[in-house]
C-alpha cells in the first residue's frame, strides 16, 4: 500500500520556522512575520502521493482561524487545544492525540500498512517508553513506512538517525523559501518587505 497517513505537529513547526526566519535575517520582526505555506507543506509531506488521512493538532489562537480552515478545506482533520501554561506540559495534549491516531491506524490497518509522514522533530518520552519515536517504531515493526518532516536544527537527534536508517529523514531547512512566506511589517514597526513562496522542487525530497 502507497497510501499516506500525515501528522502534523502544528506547534513544533511553526515555532522552530519562527527561530529560523530569525537565523536566516528575514529583516525587522521575522519572528512575528513568518507564516507557513499550507498548499506547499502539504504537498511536501504527501509528495504527490494519494492521502488515505491527514491530521493535526495546535492551539486555537484567533490570528491561526485562517490556517486551520485552509486546512480542514483540504482534507485534513484539526484538533485544537487551549493554550494553558507555558512550558512543555502545554504541548503534551496534542502531542499525544496525534500519538493516538497513530497507534489506532497501525491498528485499522494492520493487515495493509502504509506510509507515515510525520511532521515534527519532538523525541521527547522515548527514554520512558512513550512519544512520538517510540509510536513510529511500533509502527515501523508492523510494516509501515516511515518519514519524518522537521527542522534540522531542532529535530531530536535520536529520533533523526534513526528515521535516517529506517525510512527517511526529510530537512524542512531545505524547502524554507518554498514553505515559508513573510509578511510586510505592520505599520508603526520597522519596514520590512513581503517576501512569497518560491516554487515547490520534489525532486530534492527523499522517501522512505
Amino acid at each position: 500500500m502507497d497510501k499516506v497517513f500525515i501528522y502534523w505537529d502544528n506547534s513544533n513547526i511553526f515555532v522552530e520556522a519562527q527561530r529560523l526566519a530569525e537565523e536566516v535575517n528575514e529583516g525587522p520582526g521575522a519572528r512575528y512575520r513568518v507564516r507557513i505555506n499550507f498548499d506547499n507543506m502539504l504537498r511536501l509531506a504527501h509528495a504527490d502521493r494519494p492521502v488515505e488521512k491527514a491530521f493535526a493538532a495546535g492551539s486555537v489562537p484567533p490570528e491561526m482561524r485562517q490556517l486551520w480552515n485552509r486546512m480542514e478545506s483540504n482534507g485534513v482533520e484539526v484538533q485544537l487545544f487551549d493554550r494553558g501554561s507555558s512550558g512543555r506540559g502545554e504541548q503534551e495534549i496534542p502531542d499525544r492525540f496525534l500519538q493516538l491516531r497513530m497507534l489506532e491506524d497501525a491498528l485499522d490497518y494492520n493487515g495493509d500498512p502504509g506510509i507515515v509522514v510525520l511532521l515534527t522533530g519532538d523525541g521527547a518520552g522515548y527514554l520512558e517508553g512513550a512519544g512520538f519515536h517510540r509510536t513510529l517504531e511500533r509502527m515501523h515493526k508492523r510494516g509501515w513506512r516511515v518519514e519524518i518532516l522537521s527542522w534540522a536544527h531542532s529535530c531530536n537527534q535520536r529520533m533523526r538517525q534513526w528515521a535516517r536508517e529506517n525510512g527517511a529523514f526529510v530537512a524542512l531547512d531545505d524547502f524554507y523559501d518554498a514553505i515559508t512566506f513573510m509578511e510586510p511589517s505592520r505599520p508603526g514597526f520597522e519596514f520590512a518587505m513581503a517576501r512569497d513562496s518560491a516554487k515547490l522542487d520534489l525532486s530534492r525530497r527523499q522517501m522512505a
